[in-house]
């Protein structure tokens, strides 16, 4: 995978989301955990669902 840079970078409780181009010029959207061992992230086509995800987010690791 590419080496991506992140723009407009926000948090919503544990989760990040940000945006980036694809390798193919797209605009990406990623919701990313920031929690120990939790791993969840995820590519959206929005940043609506980009942030619908981090805000439902249950992180399983407690």
């Amino acid at each position: 995978m590419p080496n991506r840079r992140f723009r407009n970078v926000t948090r919503i409780g544990p989760v990040q989301v940000a945006t980036s181009y694809d390798g193919r010029g797209r605009e990406k959207h990623t919701a990313a955990c920031t929690a120990p061992r939790c791993g969840f992230s995820a590519d959206y086509d929005s940043r609506a669902a980009a942030e619908l995800a981090a805000r439902t987010h249950r992180c399983p690791v407690r």
